[in-house]
């Protein structure tokens, strides 16, 4: 492939300099305010300066849920693009950073133990001719122990937690910065991201002396209180200045975590993979209940699980869909001035604080890892 021409971008707000280029950049938007009976709109801009380094780093991932779905696949494209060549994988994998950047090294954490050619196997998303070509250089890699509390996922998943950090909160928050520093210094990295690539929580509540400031998120690890794994990866990674990207739909940037964020200056962002599908959803109801159309159910499916769902799986499968999302939804099915034809369906019901979701009928895996919900048949081999 040939390397990319370089280009200059030629504007007075934007400065080249040796170590740096500087951009000021005006974000321009409406804003809206009721001033007693009168709503009055007026433009507002706010002024940003953009620094981007002019010495590209050596950059290493790190997925939380690598042995699953997307971190094997991800990770098996990557490595297809560094050992691999013929038009039948490159189209195959257009996978992402890590696929079209393939010097980033890729590390992480999984629940199982598995390694990630038999990841990959379970995963059932490649081609099994590339299965077969990507498995000599996917056998070697393991993911690190993970964290796992069982209240906040899938009950499905606790017959492969088999590779686990134990201890106390604290005791697991120190492991994971440690496994962060061994992979930066082994890898000889500059700057490390931790990606959540794991199953999807439930929410976890923000209560004030909780979670609510920065201080409070810590002395509650500490103390052993109630803290998402996901929100745990999160404060590893802002402790240990590494950018941190949420994939799954619950609340794992406490206000806690946000605040620690801002005071060690580190980048932390995401709500989800694909939270466009909520929205759409969200949209349609709204369209269709405006048409005269009952929305009888809101069913969702994970384009990465292809086995099928068991009946004794489905209590605690879905626990994902943010609180607000689902009462909106319910709201809008629940519109006055429509008669109930029957029971209103939603793809994931929402759980108590504690103990399993109502029984969903539809189907729904709440598993943003994307793990099969029963074990996939053994592949023959050729």
């Amino acid at each position: 492939m040939e390397a990319t021409a370089e280009f200059v971008v030629e504007s007075p707000d934007v400065v080249y300099g040796p170590d740096a280029i500087e951009a000021q950049y005006e974000y321009r938007t409406t804003c809206v305010s009721r001033e007693g009976g009168v709503l009055k709109v007026y433009p507002t801009s706010t002024r940003f300066t953009f620094r981007t380094v002019r010495q590209v780093p050596r950059l290493g991932v790190m997925l939380v849920g690598w042995g699953g779905n997307n971190g094997s696949t991800l990770t098996a494209g990557a490595g297809g693009r560094r050992g691999l060549e013929g038009p039948r994988f490159r189209a195959g994998l257009s996978l992402g950073v890590l696929a079209s950047h393939p010097a980033h090294p890729a590390a992480g954490w999984d629940i199982s133990s598995v390694n990630l050619a038999e990841a990959m196997r379970r995963a059932q998303v490649l081609d099994w001719g590339l299965q077969e070509q990507m498995r000599p250089h996917m056998e070697s890699l393991r993911p690190r122990p993970s964290v796992y509390i069982p209240e906040f996922i899938a009950a499905n998943q606790s017959a492969r937690a088999d590779n686990l950090i134990l201890g106390t909160r604290a005791q697991q928050l120190e492991q994971i910065r440690r496994d962060i520093r061994d992979f930066r210094s082994s890898a000889g990295l500059d700057k490390v991201i931790v990606l959540w690539t794991a199953n999807t929580e439930r929410f976890c509540e923000v209560v004030p002396g909780l979670n609510d400031t920065a201080e409070n998120l810590l002395r509650t690890i500490q103390l052993g209180l109630e803290v998402s794994p996901s929100t745990l990866f999160a404060v590893a990674s802002i402790l240990e200045g590494c950018a941190f990207l949420n994939g799954s739909p619950q609340n794992t940037l406490v206000p806690g975590a946000l605040e620690l964020a801002r005071q060690r200056r580190v980048f932390v962002g995401g709500d989800d993979f694909k939270s466009g599908q909520t929205k759409v959803k969200s949209v349609l109801v709204d369209f269709l209940i405006g048409s005269g159309l009952k929305t009888m159910s809101i069913v969702s499916y994970n384009h990465l699980v292809r086995p099928p769902l068991t009946p004794s799986l489905f209590p605690r499968a879905c626990v994902g869909l943010p609180p607000q999302n689902h009462m909106l939804l319910e709201h809008k099915m629940e519109r006055p001035g429509l008669t109930r034809g029957g029971p209103v369906v939603a793809a994931c019901p929402v759980p108590c604080k504690k103990g399993p979701a109502p029984t969903a009928p539809n189907g729904c895996t709440g598993d943003a890892n994307g793990h099969s919900q029963v074990e996939a048949p053994q592949m023959p081999t050729t």
